[in-house]
């Protein structure tokens, strides 16, 4: 069974078969389902849910990887760190392909309703989730990725600023900007526009999608959601070290050292 395929990937990380070439005629509803079940394998075992994750919410990325459709999944309290004088030491063990993405991270108050989503939101991060990809050279196909809970690997959450004190929020997640270094060197560059528009745009599109899945539980209040890369993602190796700098929101860059 597939839920069992993704229980043992996860128990012993490697590269496989795509889950889709396993289960012929498998379907994002199919993938989401696999997904649940490892969720709750995952609370058997002692893991919390923190939140959630968007992927592929960057549009300029999508004919590079074949997806053409934003993914979500589940953030745990073993998969997030928040970041210290936003720097983080992280370990990339166990990760399959890791690859970095700056991201803009919300904290919600109160779960948000549709078209109001901006009135849930509590505070406002700079992020870097690390994905991962468990089939040959990122080759996948959008039911993947949806089994494989979003491709998430860990999320670093930096300052968390509260978002009654950012002026015109709305106005300037899309106008946003940032710059992904590697080793002190520019990498990529990318705006909050890549992110359907702009990142409230991706959590109202969280919110949609959602509401169309009766097993999925809604959004609530607590729960951080990291809306999608506003870069490329590219891939991070043990000893390296990225640094990230925000411009247009009141956000500090983050630094990351990977072990």
């Amino acid at each position: 069974m597939l839920a069992d395929d993704l229980i043992e990937i996860h128990a012993h990380p490697r590269e496989r078969e795509l889950f889709s070439a396993s289960y012929p005629g498998l379907t994002t509803e199919a993938g989401y389902a696999g997904a649940g079940a490892l969720h709750r394998h995952r609370l058997s075992l002692g893991w919390r849910p923190l939140g959630r994750k968007i992927g592929f919410t960057n549009r300029t990325i999508w004919p590079r990887y074949g997806i053409y459709e934003p993914i979500w999944g589940t953030v745990y309290d073993r998969t997030v760190l928040f970041a210290e004088a936003d720097s983080a030491a992280l370990p990339l063990e166990g990760l399959v392909q890791p690859r970095i993405e700056p991201e803009i991270c919300f904290g919600l108050r109160a779960a948000p309703r549709p078209g109001a989503a901006l009135d849930a939101i509590e505070w406002v991060a700079h992020s870097i989730e690390i994905v991962q990809c468990h089939h040959a050279a990122w080759k996948v196909t959008l039911a993947d990725c949806a089994a494989d809970n979003g491709l998430h690997g860990r999320l670093i959450v930096g300052t968390r600023v509260a978002a009654s004190g950012i002026g015109q929020l709305a106005e300037r997640l899309p106008k946003l900007a940032v710059t992904l270094r590697k080793e002190g060197i520019v990498v990529d560059q990318g705006t909050g526009a890549n992110v359907l528009d702009s990142p409230l745009l991706a959590l109202e599109h969280l919110v949609s999608v959602l509401s169309r899945q009766p097993a999925a539980p809604p959004l609530a209040a607590g729960e951080i959601v990291t809306t999608g890369t506003l870069t490329d993602a590219h891939p991070v190796r043990p000893g390296e070290t990225w640094s990230t700098e925000i411009a247009g929101l009141p956000l500090p860059g983050l630094r990351v050292r990977f072990q």
